[in-house]
């Protein structure tokens, strides 16, 4: 997958109450999960939390984010993007100090891979204008724009409130199978956008080849009249320097006509291979469509999987439940029966102590 976790640590999550934008909302009944992802196609950090299988951190950082502290174990950041403000309670400060680093330096790095994007998206942005179907370049997408912190709270995080180890092996192949799905429908959305483009450069193209096609048509029907009437020109005797002088103009213009014939010689010659350039291009994008439909297929089939894995999980939870419940009523009938035979044992020696 091309998304993976490079850091993770473990807090209580809370976002900003959207109406009064001053109190604190936890999102998680317990501390969970909380990871920093990279995205090496994109050059994207993010910041994602699952409780179960619901997304309750989904947060891409961007140059103009901040990270503040707000007390010992409490931090808060602003997601311009989502409309809201997330904050984390840790079980210690150095806990805090470590995530905060971690934010400080991808946020640094998403500010280095930005300013390349906008070098890519500035040298591929200039078109050539000497070749209406060239090489046709998909745009560089760059990531969301956030916003910085303009709010300012912290709840209460008790002293005690230590963070509990929580199954999440369960969640991942959910994210990374959601973030293929993303993948594969922006490149299939890249892919339409160049076939419409190629259709209209081949479109172009043929039109051009008609009109060079009738232009050459017309520069042979123009030069063979010439021809013909430089020949009645040198039949009239009586006229002959006339002739002669027209006859130069006439060769002249004959000459004329024949460098442009090859100009628009060469021209339907690179036009022809701009077609067969927009044909493999076709092809080209016929493949990647084929292996689109694959990958759909092997994403529906790992969510089967998660989906019966999900089913199994639950079964033999159940099934846990049930042995507990069992093994604390055995026990139950067990300390009965040892308090039964203690007081047997009592009466038996107060018997033998009268006897």
């Amino acid at each position: 997958f091309r998304e993976q976790p490079i850091f993770s640590t473990r807090a209580h999550v809370f976002q900003i109450d959207p109406n009064t934008k001053k109190n604190w909302v936890p999102t998680s009944k317990h501390a969970v999960t909380v990871s920093y992802f990279y995205d090496s196609t994109r050059n994207v950090y993010r910041i994602i939390s699952l409780d179960g299988s619901k997304a309750i951190i989904n947060s891409t950082i961007t140059p103009n984010m901040t990270f503040t502290k707000t007390s010992q174990k409490f931090g808060q950041w602003a997601d311009s993007r989502a409309n809201t403000v997330y904050g984390l309670g840790f079980s210690s400060e150095h806990h805090l100090s470590k995530f905060a680093e971690k934010f400080q330096e991808f946020k640094e790095a998403a500010r280095i891979a930005k300013e390349k994007s906008h070098e890519k998206m500035e040298l591929t942005s200039t078109p050539s204008q000497e070749s209406a179907g060239g090489d046709i370049q998909s745009p560089l997408t760059p990531e969301s724009i956030n916003g910085t912190d303009d709010e300012r709270a912290m709840p209460e995080v008790t002293q005690n409130s230590e963070p509990r180890t929580e199954p999440t092996q369960n969640a991942l192949p959910f994210t990374h199978s959601s973030t293929i799905s993303k993948h594969w429908e922006a490149e299939l959305a890249t892919l339409k956008g160049n076939n419409a483009k190629l259709t209209a450069a081949l479109l172009e193209s043929t039109a051009n080849v008609k009109q060079w096609k009738q232009q050459l048509a017309a520069y042979q029907e123009e030069a063979e009249r010439l021809h013909k009437r430089v020949t009645e020109l040198e039949c009239v005797s009586s006229q002959a320097n006339a002739v002669h002088t027209h006859k130069t103009e006439l060769n002249q213009t004959i000459q004329e006509l024949e460098t442009t014939l090859k100009k628009k010689e060469e021209e339907i010659e690179g036009l022809k291979q701009e077609i067969e350039n927009a044909r493999e291009l076709q092809a080209q994008r016929d493949s990647l469509t084929q292996k689109l439909q694959e990958v759909e297929i092997r994403n529906k089939d790992l969510e089967s999987q998660l989906s019966d894995l999900e089913q199994r999980l639950e079964k033999s939870q159940n099934e846990q439940e049930a042995f507990r419940n069992n093994l604390k009523t055995l026990l139950e009938i067990l300390d009965g029966k040892i308090f039964e035979l203690s007081e047997l044992r009592d009466n038996l020696a107060k018997v033998t102590e009268c006897s």
